[in-house]
């Protein structure tokens, strides 16, 4: 699943890709908490073992991937 991050005041978003293992409720809690306060700071760990901090004061919008999503190449597609 990618995790897609829009940050204010910045043209480019964030892209974190998730391990399939990654449970989808417990993520969307996490996010509840975080967004709901403008002094937490959201933090994931990418299927690499990247750790990714975002303060939530600078989040956007957070676009959460199907986990399903397959990667689709070409004109076809």
């Amino acid at each position: 699943m990618d995790i897609r991050i829009g940050v204010i005041q910045t043209a480019k978003e964030l892209v974190v890709e998730m391990a399939d293992t990654t449970d989808r409720v417990a993520l969307q809690a996490d996010l509840d908490a975080v967004l709901g306060n403008e002094d937490r700071v959201l933090w994931l760990t990418d299927k690499k073992g990247r750790t990714v901090a975002v303060p939530s004061k600078k989040i956007a919008y957070v676009d959460l991937g199907a986990d399903d999503e397959k990667r689709r190449v070409g004109f076809g597609s």
